[in-house]
């Protein structure tokens, strides 16, 4: 019977010994969740396009998991938070956003009816509005090429079309160049 006892009292010592390590772990995630969202409280975002907001964004990489599973005319209503890598340098007109280090998605604003900072690289961007998989003409990737300032050289190179992931917004929060 004592080792009844003693085998008892030792899974349970265990069990609490575990329980505390989740509850310190589930402590861990909420003062992460909570330092992220003061973060992101501290940031003030410029609105273009249709009015947004910040609910049910997906991140950048859970973005690249949905490209990657769509095919050439595939469509997804989505809302992500991402970074701008390049932007139109003529009038704002397009951007290209982060994925991931290497891969990138090209956006363009509905109907042309907005743009955005011609100095919006690097910015932490939400995005709203229709994924999709396309390929691009080699007049429209040398025409994007021009606009994004590259040398007669490189515009000559494209010789064929591209598969690209692209997104149409409608509407974009984009982070606001910190104030000196």
């Amino acid at each position: 019977m004592k080792k009844i006892v003693f085998m008892f009292s030792a899974l349970a010592f265990i069990a609490c010994q575990d329980n505390t390590k989740k509850e310190d772990a589930s402590n861990e995630v909420e003062e992460v969740k909570q330092e992220e969202l003061i973060a992101n409280a501290a940031i003030s975002y410029a609105s273009f396009g249709e009015k947004i907001d910040k609910e049910g964004v997906i991140s950048a990489s859970a973005m690249k998991e949905k490209f990657t599973s769509m095919k050439t005319g595939d469509t997804l209503d989505v809302k992500f938070k991402t970074q701008v890598e390049k932007v139109c340098k003529k009038k704002g007109c397009w951007m290209s956003v982060k994925l991931d280090d290497s891969l990138t998605s090209f956006v363009r604003f509905k109907d042309y009816s907005f743009f955005v900072p011609l100095n919006a690289e690097e910015r932490e961007t939400i995005l709203e509005g229709k994924a999709f998989v396309t390929k691009t003409s080699i007049d429209e990737l040398r025409h994007y090429a021009k606009d994004a300032g590259k040398t007669e050289e490189e515009i000559a190179a494209i010789t064929e079309p591209k598969t690209e992931y692209a997104f149409m917004a409608t509407g974009v929060l984009m982070e606001e160049p910190a104030q000196d």
